[in-house]
């Protein structure tokens, strides 16, 4: 990346967002080694101001904001974006300015009706480690028992297949709707759960995008642990790591945890490295600002992300031995 035409504001910026983005322990990406999986709700992702100054009929988002979000985007291998607007100008800004040629999209219709806020879901990924497989739909919950049509989603959510090296897996993204208190959430958070339990998760067939499943995105959960809406989520064996249980994921004074990642630990085929963690960028760009300003720039959410493993070689021939992969050593009986 050529930081040479900076001004000497973004240039500080910058160095302090990359100490955060290293500081939140998000891996280097290592070809045939590694895959950053992650998902992040960016702010009313619309229309951006095509300027490097402050728009005074609209002081949002601008070319400077620009420049931090694809700083943060570029350290992913998958990311799964929420509230991507009707009008994607500032996405593609984003793709074909400041990512460019080795970058990809899928991106879904806008939701239907004024709930959904005319918002997208969508993926970005790094062409150079990881493509579609082909697979992408939406979520559509069935009829009910007496054939009436159910309550759909207000955004519906959007699953999609990708594959790196050998390994394939689908990524299924939501943003639940908000609501006016924590109550109205949990309809749509339990009829997910529901669906990807006997519908993605049932149907999948062994090898196949659908059978290694990972969920993330933002379901609006205020809290983790007790809280009825988390235990909606993982109601039907969604398990959401350690590594995340305790970080927020918003830049509010009392914790939110908002975002989650998470999978069927007993039907996961990606190896997890047990490395997870949140960008927090909250009071490193934009230090001019108050955080609420800030936030109609870059987000008032932060990025998740997830490191998995695609590297079985070790796992492969330990298996010819007949060795457990497992062990700490599995090839000290190995003789020199």
């Amino acid at each position: 990346m050529d930081y040479s035409a900076y001004a000497r504001i973004v240039a500080e910026d910058l160095v302090r967002l990359k100490r955060r983005i290293q500081n939140s322990g998000i891996p280097d990406k290592v070809i045939d080694q590694n895959l950053i999986i992650g998902t992040w709700n960016i702010r009313a992702f619309g229309e951006v101001f095509k300027s490097w100054g402050e728009n005074q009929a609209s002081p949002k988002r601008n070319y400077r904001a620009m420049v931090y979000i694809a700083e943060i985007v570029r350290r992913f291998d998958v990311l799964a974006i929420q509230e991507v607007k009707r009008d994607t100008s500032g996405l593609r800004m984003l793709m074909d300015e400041l990512l460019g040629p080795n970058w990809g999209l899928v991106i879904s219709d806008v939701s239907a009706g004024s709930k959904g806020n005319t918002e997208r879901l969508t993926f970005v990924y790094d062409k150079r480690r990881v493509q579609p497989s082909g697979l992408a739909g939406e979520i559509v919950l069935p009829p009910t028992a007496d054939g009436n049509p159910a309550q759909q989603f207000d955004r519906t959510p959007y699953i999609v297949g990708f594959q790196t090296a050998r390994e394939k897996f689908s990524l299924l993204t939501a943003h639940i709707r908000y609501g006016k208190n924590p109550a109205d959430r949990i309809g749509e958070i339990t009829a997910l759960a529901q669906n990807i339990a006997s519908e993605v998760r049932q149907r999948a067939t062994a090898g196949t995008e659908e059978g290694n499943l990972i969920v993330l995105g933002d379901f609006n959960i205020d809290e983790r642990g007790e809280n009825p809406l988390f235990k909606a989520f993982v109601s039907t064996g969604l398990v959401v790591p350690e590594q995340l249980l305790n970080l927020k994921s918003t830049y509010d004074t009392k914790p939110k945890y908002y975002d989650q990642i998470a999978w069927f630990m007993d039907r996961l085929n990606l190896s997890f490295s047990e490395k997870a963690g949140v960008v927090d960028f909250a009071g490193a760009v934009y230090k001019e600002l108050s955080l609420i300003d800030m936030s109609y720039r870059l987000s008032d959410h932060f990025p998740l992300w997830a490191e998995f493993i695609v590297d079985r070689s070790t796992e492969n021939m330990a298996r010819v031995l007949g060795i457990d992969p497992g062990m700490p050593d599995p090839f000290k009986t190995i003789p020199d």
